[in-house]
């Protein structure tokens, strides 16, 4: 096997949390990060209104009071003592960032600029306060270029273009992964003291999403078939400002300057929902609100969308409408250049796939597959855990959407993902580096590659009575009806028998280019298993849980209920089936009580 390759530390994954992890690895271990897509096309990129810091840039804001709104949008179901790591350590990491160079707006004053996002809030007023650090609107594309430019700086080295198909495990330990040269078609082992897994989340289960054709759900997939559990897999987010039918990501940034949500009978609606907050709300409220416009018949023109409005005359109406005034106290005002000038991706992709202009006209929007708080389950370190008493596998690490730590429990708050990424792609990659310098290298299987190799035999071998593009299809669409906003139990065990289906059929599947050069055919057709397999844990864990809560929202039990489900979901795959444990949510200051906005 001429295709062997030793590193202290493999990072698989090269997004914001992977550059980051990858970064901080290489001051002190021999690291590689190992890439499906050249760095700089990672999911991170597409995100755009703002990382939260409490800076207190702008007005007063505290650490305590991002704390405690994440905590809340988490639906009490975020770890505390995590959540509480997180939000201190957010000032450094920000300002960590501006050093690197990232290119932050400024105000006037020349300190980074910051400004309101869904469910941040001053506690003690209720009121929104300004607290995403934002680049325009491509703070993520700002994120991942400045960690790319430092990770080079650092010399890590890079397999571009390299999918990872397999986790190597030996005395129960991480001892390396294996991955597919996608230029050659070869594959190649990787042979490591501590791998980290950074591969981004799985949102292209669902039909209409943000996320990009990348974002199969590899690394979660890979983890479940070594015999690893995933947490809280039911809990998927849904942003509420999709385009209409491309599911293209309108930031929440477009409501931090003032955009407001508008009916199809031309009513704002969102203060019938969140009277305080109102069009600030956390995610799920949104979503939920426009989930329910539209059910009762409220859409724009009987369709499945209603409007999003930041024409300046509207933002300045609504503004004074709700009091909301400019740092200085006077009245809050904003002109058709400041919206270009703030939201110039936005602007953008709206005339160019939409024909509209929003600095003129309303943006036709609906609530859009975007984020899952579940995944691979993680200390604060990044250490992945491996059953409900916390026991840590030995050299294996996960950061990013990927992983769950969990700071975003049933929820996550807008901004906390980029946070999410670099406050623990640091930590576990400066974990792994301090693992590596003490730990020897397992010795390889004798055929460490054997796995990878059956998989894309058996899709190339298949009898070619389906077709991988068919299931696919099928299954976005019924997990988008069946898993989305709304859930009810007979939609959801249909939606698993309907999954066991396709899984036979996946096992008739026959990719017809035989080429080894850029096979992409053979790659989607093994995503597409990885998207199986993640889908019905989805919805294994959606139908187990039976009550309401954040993202996870049941016709059937419409009701949080904390009694017996204040529990993180733990789910294995085990014969064939999906096999469900619990471990306790961790409490410190902030008790439980109903949401208010």
């Amino acid at each position: 096997m001429a295709n062997i390759h030793q590193f202290d530390v493999v990072v698989v994954g090269a997004g914001g949390a992977g550059l980051m992890a990858g970064l901080y690895a290489s001051r002190t271990a021999k690291t590689a990060v190992i890439s499906k897509l050249y760095p700089t096309r990672s999911h991170t990129g597409a995100a755009q209104g703002g990382i939260g810091a409490a800076l207190g840039n702008l007005e007063e804001d505290k650490p305590e009071w991002h704390t405690y709104d994440t905590v809340k949008g988490s639906d009490y179901l975020g770890d505390q003592d995590a959540i509480e790591f997180m939000c201190n350590e957010a000032i450094d990491a920000v300002i960590e960032l501006e050093h690197m160079g990232l290119p932050f707006d400024r105000t006037p004053e020349g300190r980074i600029s910051q400004r309101p996002f869904g469910g941040h809030t001053n506690n003690e007023t209720g009121k929104p306060v300004r607290r995403a650090c934002h680049a325009a609107d491509r703070t993520g594309h700002m994120i991942l270029q400045t960690l790319y430019q430092q990770c080079l700086k650092n010399k890590v080295t890079f397999f571009d273009e390299y999918q990872v198909l397999d986790f190597i495990i030996v005395n129960g330990k991480a001892a390396g992964v294996v991955a597919v040269e996608l230029a050659t078609g070869e594959l190649h082992t990787f042979h490591a003291k501590a791998v980290i897994f950074a591969t981004g989340g799985h949102g292209r289960i669902f039909e209409v999403t943000s996320n990009a054709y990348a974002y199969t759900g590899d690394g979660a997939a890979i983890l479940l078939r070594r015999g690893l559990p995933l947490e809280d897999m039911e809990f998927f987010q849904f942003h509420p400002t999709g385009i209409y039918k491309l599911g293209i990501l309108i930031t929440e940034g477009v409501r931090g300057e003032g955009g407001v949500l508008i009916n199809g009978r031309g009513e704002r609606f969102m203060p019938k929902y969140a009277p305080t907050v109102k069009d600030l709300a956390s995610r799920d409220v949104i979503s939920r609100a426009i989930y329910t416009e539209i059910r009762e018949g409220r859409g724009v023109n009987g369709q499945n969308y209603v409007w999003l409005d930041v024409r300046p005359e509207s933002v300045i109406k609504y503004a004074a409408m709700d009091g909301r005034t400019n740092p200085d106290g006077t009245p809050y005002t904003i002109t058709g250049e400041q919206v270009l000038a703030k939201l110039p991706d936005i602007i953008d992709f709206c005339r160019v796939y939409l024909g509209v202009d929003p600095v003129t006209q309303m943006m036709p929007i609906q609530p859009t597959a975007h984020y899952t708080m579940g995944g691979i389950p993680t200390n604060k370190y990044g250490e992945v855990i491996i059953d409900s008493q916390n026991t840590v596998l030995p050299g294996l690490y996960a950061a990013g959407e990927c992983a769950c730590v969990s700071v975003h429990g049933a929820n996550r708050l807008g901004t906390n993902s980029l946070l999410d990424l670099v406050v623990f792609g640091k930590h576990a990659g400066l974990k792994a580096a301090e693992y590596a310098k003490h730990a020897d290298f397992e010795p390889l299987p004798a055929d460490p590659e054997a796995e990878a190799r059956a998989q894309f035999e058996a899709l190339r071998n298949g009898s070619g009575k389906e077709n991988a593009f068919d299931i696919s299809t099928d299954m976005k669409k019924v997990m988008f009806e069946e898993v989305s906003i709304y859930r009810n139990e007979k939609g959801m065990k249909a939606a698993l028998e309907k999954i066991a289906e396709w899984k036979e059929r996946y096992k008739h599947i026959r990719v017809q280019d035989t080429g080894r050069v850029f096979n992409t055919e053979l790659l989607n057709a093994w995503e597409l298993g990885n998207m199986l397999d993640v889908a019905e844990v989805v919805a294994a864990c959606a139908l187990n849980r039976r009550e309401s809560r954040g993202g996870h929202s049941r016709e059937d039990y419409p009701e949080r209920d904390d009694q017996n489900w204040m529990k993180h979901t733990l789910a294995w795959k085990q014969d064939g089936k999906v096999k469900i444990d619990y471990k306790p949510v961790v409490v410190t200051k902030y008790q439980p009580k109903k949401r208010v906005y």
